[in-house]
């Protein structure tokens, strides 16, 4: 669970990466569990309520052949016996699932589970009717805040009712180059009284350096997209870890966590002979 105090909670984002196939979602939730992650997330729409209508008919090359843009996105969506497969597979491996309800359908639909948590994706962050129906569940939210301003998120978390919400630093660009990460804003959501010490970073930028510097930042839980190859089709790969990416991830943050240690200035027993061989003036410890 995310935490103010415990271990980063883990996150991986499988989005569309499975291209609508449940067998490459449930290879996608082995990989997560293999690499020492906490949790997988999903994303789900009624493509008729998220997608705006003037865009409906466009065309879309796919890997299913160039289709109408909201045929390509139903192409995408798992229904319910699917999503009883993923339940039952992440109880099986011992990993948390949820996903981002784009509309109001899809938050009941996932009501359907008892997941841990609900996800506000960055698109829908000023929806404020979806963000209400959210609240009213009762579930913690988790919000991204990728395309907005500060204005914009505190005007959500006055929608979300004050329900306990975690905020996510995030831009929305895939891949997001180094230079519009800003890991440094992560400041400002803490001021924050919803996030009570609480802040996390949804990334989308290539490699694993700046979800590691936001740890180092004090980020209390991290996501990022994971893929089985990255060369496949789709806008979110570049901006994926792949499996031996994402366990040098884990491990990268298992090693921040330590080396983060406790904030208390100490002097180390292994430090002792380095002391006794170099110093000439306060060879030992005061007491």
């Amino acid at each position: 669970m995310i935490t103010a105090d415990g271990p980063v909670y883990l996150i991986c984002e499988l989005g569309c990466n499975h291209l609508g196939n449940l067998d490459d979602a449930l290879r996608l939730i082995d990989v997560a569990v293999e690499a020492g992650a906490d949790a997988v997330k999903f994303q789900k729409r009624n493509p008729k309520e998220a997608v705006p209508e003037d865009q409906w008919h466009l065309p879309k090359e796919t890997p299913f052949g160039t289709l109408p843009y909201i045929e390509y996105r139903h192409r995408m969506e798992f229904g319910l016996e699917q999503y009883r497969q993923i339940d039952e597979h992440c109880k099986r491996r011992g990993l948390d699932w949820f996903a981002s309800a784009w509309d109001i359908d899809s938050v009941n639909f996932l009501e359907q589970f008892d997941l841990p948590y609900q996800k506000v994706p960055s698109a829908c962050l000023t929806d404020h009717e979806l963000l209400r129906h959210m609240a009213s569940k009762g579930r913690p939210v988790i919000l991204s805040t990728g395309m907005s301003t500060p204005v914009e998120i505190d005007d959500a978390v006055r929608a979300l009712l004050y329900a306990p919400t975690y905020i996510a630093h995030c831009t929305s660009t895939y891949p997001c180059p180094s230079n519009e990460i800003n890991l440094r804003s992560m400041d400002k959501l803490w001021e924050r009284e919803v996030a009570k010490g609480v802040v996390g970073y949804s990334g989308h930028e290539e490699g694993i350096i700046p979800t590691l510097g936001a740890v180092a930042l004090g980020a209390r839980f991290v996501e990022r997209h994971i893929t089985l190859d990255r060369t496949m089709w789709g806008s979110d790969q570049k901006a994926s870890l792949d499996p031996p990416m994402l366990k040098e991830l884990v491990s990268g943050i298992r090693e921040m966590e330590q080396a983060l240690g406790d904030g208390i200035k100490r002097v180390y027993d292994s430090e002792l002979p380095q002391m006794e061989k170099l110093r000439k003036v306060g060879r030992k410890v005061p007491a």
